[in-house]
């Protein structure tokens, strides 16, 4: 499906009455926050605002605390909760504004308050890698999203994109491969296992 016709579906989405949440999930690396980027440059701050998932990673400090550093990207080092108790508020209709977090890459932490979402903002474009998960918190992420879109790329495009990020970001090549052979395809491949769920699969090639 061509961006324009995706444009299209989410611009009939925010007008629909209340606020509705878009969900665009798949694997790392499948062009998720390149896609929620392109909706909402097209759909303008007024009528949408994009909300990422991984405002809600755990900090660098907790994940040490936790041991789960080696693992950073897993299911279980996320504010699932949070995240969902975020989803409800912006659900909610009227209220004040919303504040949600953001990941800063070049720090990789989240930084809390970053998103303002005003009341009168018509539609959430969302963003991650387990919006349609069932396991744990994550399970609650599926019935607070108007519509979901799973994005199933091509493996090795994606692979390399992960590495290309990963460099970009300051990793050596060689442990950003490695990296992502650890840490990010096991995700992977958990993420693909939740592709039933979502209301479109879109092949990006």
């Amino acid at each position: 499906m061509h961006t324009t016709e995706l444009v299209s579906r989410a611009a009939a989405l925010a007008a629909r009455g209340p606020r509705r949440i878009l969900g665009i999930a798949g694997p790392p690396g499948a062009g998720k926050s390149t896609l929620a980027a392109q909706l909402g440059d097209a759909l303008g701050p007024e009528r949408a605002v994009v909300v990422p998932m991984d405002g809600f990673h755990l900090a660098r400090a907790e994940l040490d605390r936790l041991g789960r550093a080696d693992r950073k990207g897993a299911p279980d080092t996320f504010d699932a909760a949070g995240y969902v108790c975020l989803l409800r508020r912006l659900r909610a209709p009227g209220g004040p504004t919303v504040y949600a977090p953001a990941f800063d890459r070049s720090l990789e932490e989240p930084v809390a308050g970053s998103i303002a979402v005003a009341p009168s903002v018509p539609l959430v474009i969302t963003e991650g890698n387990y919006l349609l998960h069932d396991a744990g918190e994550w399970a609650s992420v599926r019935s607070l999203l108007d519509e979901a879109w799973y994005l199933a790329p091509d493996e090795a495009l994606r692979v390399d994109r992960l590495i290309d990020r990963h460099v970009r970001h300051g990793k050596d090549p060689a442990y950003a491969r490695a990296w992502v052979e650890r840490s990010d395809e096991p995700n992977a491949r958990l993420v693909a296992r939740s592709r039933r769920r979502a209301d479109l699969v879109l092949d990006t090639g």
